[in-house]
């Protein structure tokens, strides 16, 4: 399935397991997003996001988001929505 870039993950929160995002593009619940980097390659559907602790339907280019994802990322690894 053909894929595009639309952010990179700048943090990762262990408890809970949520990804810090910095958009570049724009993402809503119940996209489909796979997660690639040099040892990470998940694929999710995002079932809610976060703007500063408050629940979002979509992030724009700009945004820092967070999601909760089901393994460990790594900042600086790519997120591409699967279209």
């Amino acid at each position: 399935m053909p894929e595009d870039e639309v952010g990179r993950v700048s943090t990762f929160f262990a408890r809970p397991v949520v990804a810090g995002i910095d958009l570049t593009a724009v993402l809503n619940v119940g996209d489909r997003v796979h997660i690639k980097g040099h040892t990470t390659d998940i694929e999710l559907t995002v079932e809610s996001m976060q703007i500063n602790n408050v629940d979002v339907k979509q992030g724009n280019p700009g945004d820092s988001i967070g999601v909760k994802v089901p393994d460990r990322v790594r900042p600086g690894d790519h997120v591409y929505k699967v279209t």
